[in-house]
């Protein structure tokens, strides 16, 4: 195991309108509301953009739903999940085909456009899928704690549903994320506060990891890099999203009003505007970066 980079850190609601002039800061990250308090619930997660541009995010007024948010910053109920089913991460792919990280149903769903769910994947050694992150080629990785342990798993899952355990007695695995050139996956432990990348190889298959980046207080969850495979992380409890090159380095903080975000998402018009879903306040936060999100252009957001 080799170290790449190691350094410490220091120290129901059906819509909601708001003018996009009051929510959006006029420079660059910046964070505003732009859904504000109490319209998720306090488990508000997934953030995810389709081509069209929409927001979605799980648990919307309710546990068990999936939200819908426009480019207006109007949110209202998509869905709702079968009984038993929570959601927690969510991925698009290029077919706009909706994925969910089910953790109550030990599942990941799959949601068509035309809003037809089914069970993509199961497999009894799942603990919780938690969050989710897809490849160009349609594959499917997910983060799997076991938060009573402080342990975790990591898995791949094919477009057919196939599963495969990567990697066992892991860390609380939490957010994770592909890099742009599919080179490379990132997988944060959330307890342990360390980033681990893993090199991807044609299959998707993982070769040995090395520490990315480790933190020395507050939790890890939620991840994305932007077109120049630039990580965003975010930082729970601490209030921020931090912003590490691909060589590890970190190049920003992003203050944020509250101080628990959970996820993180590209979108808008040029795909440079993030959104951050923010536990406890039950709201979606924003900020514009300098960049676009890795899969703008390719629509598996």
């Amino acid at each position: 195991m080799q170290i790449r980079h190691a350094v410490v850190l220091g120290a129901a609601l059906s819509l909601v309108t708001s003018c996009a002039s009051q929510q959006m800061g006029t420079g660059l990250y910046q964070s505003q509301d732009w859904v504000t308090d109490g319209v998720f619930t306090q488990g508000v997660e997934g953030p995810a953009v389709n081509r069209d541009g929409d927001l979605f995010a799980v648990n919307f007024a309710r546990q068990g739903t999936i939200g819908q948010v426009s480019g207006q910053g109007e949110a209202g109920l998509y869905l709702s999940l079968p009984q038993g089913s929570t959601g927690n991460g969510i991925r698009f792919d290029a077919q706009d085909t909706m994925y969910i990280a089910d953790y109550t149903g030990h599942n990941v769903l799959k949601v068509t456009p035309d809003k037809t769910i089914s069970v993509l994947a199961h497999n009894p050694k799942m603990h919780q899928p938690n969050d989710l992150a897809i490849s160009d080629k349609g594959i499917l990785y997910a983060s799997d704690p076991d938060w009573q342990n402080n342990t975790g798993q990591l898995w791949r899952i094919l477009p057919d549903g196939q599963t495969e355990l990567l990697r066992a007695n892991m860390g609380t695995t939490n957010g994770i994320e592909v890099s742009p050139d599919n080179r490379t996956l990132y997988v944060n432990e959330s307890v342990q506060r360390q980033i681990w990348a893993f090199e991807l190889d044609e299959q998707g298959m993982i070769g040995d990891p090395e520490l990315f980046y480790e933190f020395n207080d507050h939790g890890l969850d939620g991840m994305r890099c932007d077109e120049n495979g630039n990580l965003y992380v975010a930082r729970y409890g601490a209030g921020e999203v931090v912003i590490l090159s691909p060589k590890g380095q970190l190049l920003r903080k992003v203050a944020l009003k509250g101080q628990y975000p959970t996820n993180i998402a590209f979108g808008g018009k040029q795909g440079k505007q993030v959104f951050v879903t923010m536990q406890k306040r039950g709201a979606i936060e924003t900020f514009t970066s300098e960049y676009a999100g890795r899969s703008f252009n390719r629509h598996t957001l």
